[in-house]
């Protein structure tokens, strides 16, 4: 059995910087805007007199990017398949970054009215639909260019630009809030953040570009050639062949995806809104989770191709199902050295799920698919999992002014990707150049083998 393509660490290492920068610079973008709704966005597109209220329409909108995800995946996972991984990593990130860009400019509710939050909504549309495409290419391109032994390690470092992107909007945003008054930064100063979007996008576009092609998806391009078959279009064979995998993959992600816009969005709400505290507070413990957040993701993902995804990824449900009661009462105490440790105590046990899930989603498909079929259950999953999260929270909050219907729904789906999880098989040693044999075959057969 084969175990993938074999590159020398300086070429991977380069590979894998490509992919992080790339993935980061577009994470900051869609984060960016997650934390403008809960501080900004709930005034200036959305008045209203009751701030929960406000707040609920501004994470509406943060919810309808969501919508467009899978569609990205879906249409960038078709050609991803077909054409390659690179050309539609250098589309999504050109489309994410203009979209941001536009936000900076944007008129408010009070200069156009009715029209800024629909051009808003528009432009958190394009933004779905760029990251939806972003996250399978960016992992698959490392994944594949890499061996089996140490695939769990190399494939989370693009899972790091989730927690990179958030480390800059939060950094930025923190930066702004404690050089402006609030008056300053409503009137112009949260249209920074936005505009700087353009520079990382020139850097991360210049990175990217110097990518070489995944060596496995090439490989495939050329049998399928030889062969001489038309093929059918991958998303139709990820739903014929692949469904299975395609709900491990969704069941996977709902504990994990719920737990982190938990921790990263509703925290801003409830400290500002619900325990009184200044901004400062939630963005500061924001930006010291995510900088430990960035360095744990490597770490359990290296973990997971010594002991198995699996058991990782179990630990980091279980755990997090737990640590969602002991997270709101430490936030309880309103002191900002507590609410910061409970902040980054909550990442790291989210990084358990988030290491090993790139390599994880990218065993569970044949090379012809996989852009297609990791993508769909990574982005499907969002809609149901990160998108409704801070609107089922805030909603949880204002109707029963408590957080304990929170931590239960964190609990149930914690509870749902645990199944998931146990109903999948360990795909570590999975050879990603075999596409002729299922996943989990090729899984079975690298227990046996080795």
């Amino acid at each position: 059995m084969t175990s993938g393509p074999a590159h020398n660490p300086r070429s991977l290492a380069r590979i894998v910087s490509a992919s992080l920068v790339g993935t980061t610079v577009e994470w900051y973008d869609f984060f960016l805007y997650s934390s403008a709704a809960a501080l900004v966005f709930n005034k200036l597109f959305f008045p209203t007199a009751d701030p929960l209220t406000g707040t609920l329409l501004a994470f509406t909108t943060y919810a309808i990017g969501f919508l467009a995800r899978p569609i990205g995946g879906l249409i960038f996972g078709h050609y991803g398949d077909r054409i390659g991984r690179k050309k539609l990593l250098v589309i999504s990130l050109l489309m994410m970054g203009g979209a941001t860009f536009a936000m900076g400019l944007l008129p408010t509710y009070a200069t156009i009215g009715i029209a800024a939050p629909i051009l808003l909504t528009l432009l958190r549309l394009v933004q779905g639909f760029a990251l939806g495409g972003e996250w399978g290419g960016a992992v698959l391109i490392v994944s594949e260019h890499g061996g089996a032994s140490r695939r769990g390690f190399w494939a989370s470092w693009p899972q790091c630009g989730a927690p990179g992107g958030n480390l800059l909007a939060t950094a930025v945003l923190a930066v702004l809030a404690a050089v402006q008054t609030d008056e300053a930064f409503l009137s112009w100063g949260w249209r920074i953040p936005f505009l700087l979007s353009s520079v990382l996008v020139v850097i991360g576009l210049w990175i990217r570009l110097a990518v070489a092609e995944s060596p496995v998806f090439l490989a495939a391009q050329r049998k399928a050639a030889e062969r001489g078959v038309e093929e059918k279009a991958p998303i139709v064979q990820v739903f014929k062949h692949s469904w299975r995998q395609v709900l491990i993959a969704m069941g996977a992600r709902m504990g994990e995806n719920v737990s982190y816009y938990v921790i990263t969005a509703f925290i801003l709400v409830y400290i500002t809104e619900s325990l009184g505290l200044a901004k400062s507070v939630g963005l500061n413990a924001v930006l010291i989770g995510s900088a430990v957040h960035f360095v744990s993701i490597p770490l359990w993902g290296m973990l997971s191709d010594r002991i198995g995804r699996r058991v990782v990824y179990l630990f980091g449900a279980v755990a997090m199902g737990a640590w969602g009661f002991v997270f709101f009462a430490l936030l309880d105490t309103k002191s900002f050295g507590v609410i910061a440790l409970a902040t980054t105590i909550g990442l790291v046990l989210h990084g358990a799920m988030y290491g090993p899930q790139a390599a994880f989603f990218s065993e569970l498909f044949g090379t012809r698919v996989r852009y297609s079929g990791a993508s769909v259950g990574y982005q499907l999953a969002s809609i149901l999992a990160g998108a409704l999260a801070p609107l089922i929270a805030v909603a949880l909050l204002d109707a029963w002014d408590s957080t304990l219907p929170v931590s239960l729904y964190l609990v149930a789906m914690c509870l749902i990707t645990v199944v998931a999880v146990l109903v999948a098989k360990e795909t570590r040693g999975s050879a990603l150049d075999d596409d002729d044999a299922s996943p989990p075959v090729r899984a079975e057969v690298a227990q046996v083998t080795r």
